[in-house]
């Protein structure tokens, strides 16, 4: 694994318990935690699990032992470790979203299909696909559980920004994170949209706004009381500037002829990590809070007059997706859970393909899924949204393969 911190920490869960819960093809070896920090990263290794820890990823994705590269860098990042990693015959795991940039995406992806014609695999972290309440949303939608879809709506709002005197990390600076809001929980709702609805986006109406232009930097003494920009002993803290996103807010035309309207924000007081997916057809439609992800509320517009409403359905029996292997219906699942199965899909994803033979061409039909070429769908919607947005919110078709 490339990186650590709280998306290491949430992939190690997911490398550590999927094999002791689910039946695996294949044994997992968590073998080496690479960062920058000698000391830290060795630290992380001995609580995660890790066998062992580096600080040059070069020379861990060269190792012959490696068969797996796990990225969870910053996205500045993402493009060349997982040129270098794909090049080196590994299969690989990349956090979202894919890239800092349309081009980057695109090299990854092209990168990625002539890597799967030697039996390489390539798969893009959107975890939240992965709640069992999100992927039998798609399902019931894919069996005509809401007819014609219509409207969807889609909302991604957190408030860790709201305090101007929060600082500038890494995620606030556009040569590290490609974008703000958009990029780091949009991406989220984009992916989620196509993948229970089965359709595209196709066209954008944007705006993307920067509520509090600048930040003081790390380090500089700030968040402990001292009031906004004050340093230690009261001196003004070293200020610098937000160069990406705050919120994002965007309209968009799905495929299939519905409108889709999608929130992204940092500054919603009060909502922690509330992601909220609704689709609305002609038959009935289907609501998922990520607050409440063992849950789907569900409505049936075809049942008869005065016995419709939205029903309650909790998503733990084991007839649900990934459920099974885990605990009695009824007993919940949390966060946690959607990096397990990201692991189990990827571990048989690539055992399937060994099967075949050391480096057969992988498949379709074994492709495992998100793949870099869905992390590259979802970036031209970013890149799209962006494009609109600095036209003044005017219409703007995604650009298509």
């Amino acid at each position: 694994m490339i990186g650590h911190g709280f998306m290491g920490a949430a992939h190690s869960v997911g490398w550590r318990q999927a094999p002791a819960v689910f039946e695996l093809p294949a044994a997992v070896e968590m073998a080496v935690v690479v960062g920058r920090d000698a000391e830290r990263v060795a630290a992380d290794a001995a609580h995660w699990g890790w066998a062992e820890s580096a600080t040059d990823w070069r020379e861990v994705v060269a190792r012959d032992d490696i068969d797996v590269v796990d990225i969870v860098t910053p996205g500045g990042s993402h493009a060349e470790v997982a040129l270098a990693a794909l090049a080196a015959g590994k299969h690989v795991l990349c956090e979202k979203p894919l890239a800092n940039s349309l081009d980057e995406a695109a090299e990854m992806a092209s990168a990625a299909q002539e890597a799967a014609a030697r039996g390489a695999h390539a798969m893009v972290g959107f975890t939240y696909r992965r709640v069992p309440a999100v992927t039998f949303m798609r399902q019931l939608i894919a069996e005509g559980a809401v007819g014609r879809i219509r409207q969807v709506r889609a909302a991604y709002q957190q408030d860790w920004l709201v305090d101007a005197r929060a600082p500038l990390a890494w995620r606030l600076q556009k040569e590290h994170a490609g974008s703000g809001a958009l990029g780091d929980i949009g991406a989220h709702i984009i992916d989620m949209t196509r993948f229970v609805t089965g359709q595209e986006l196709t066209e954008v109406s944007g705006t993307l706004e920067t509520i509090v232009a600048e930040r003081p930097l790390p380090g500089s003494g700030t968040g402990h009381g001292l009031g906004a920009g004050a340093g230690p002993a009261g001196e003004e803290a070293p200020m610098g500037r937000v160069t990406v996103d705050d919120s994002a807010y965007f309209t968009a035309r799905l495929s299939g002829g519905a409108l889709a309207s999608f929130e992204a924000t940092r500054f919603a007081t009060g909502k922690k990590n509330a992601l909220t997916l609704e689709v609305f057809g002609d038959a009935g439609a289907i609501a998922f809070d990520l607050e409440d992800l063992n849950r789907l509320r569900v409505y049936d517009a075809t049942a008869p007059a005065g016995r419709q409403g939205f029903t309650q359905v909790i998503v733990t029996s084991p007839e649900h997706p990934y459920v099974g292997a885990w605990w009695p219906d009824g007993h919940m699942l949390g966060y946690e859970h959607g990096f397990s199965h990201q692991v189990v899909d990827l571990v048989r994803g690539i055992a399937s393909s060994a099967a075949r033979g050391p480096g057969a061409p992988i498949e379709p039909e074994a492709v495992v899924h998100p793949s870099f070429a869905e992390g590259l769908a979802v970036q031209r919607v970013l890149a799209a949204v962006e494009t609109s947005a600095a036209r003044g919110s005017a219409w703007v078709a995604v650009e298509r393969e």
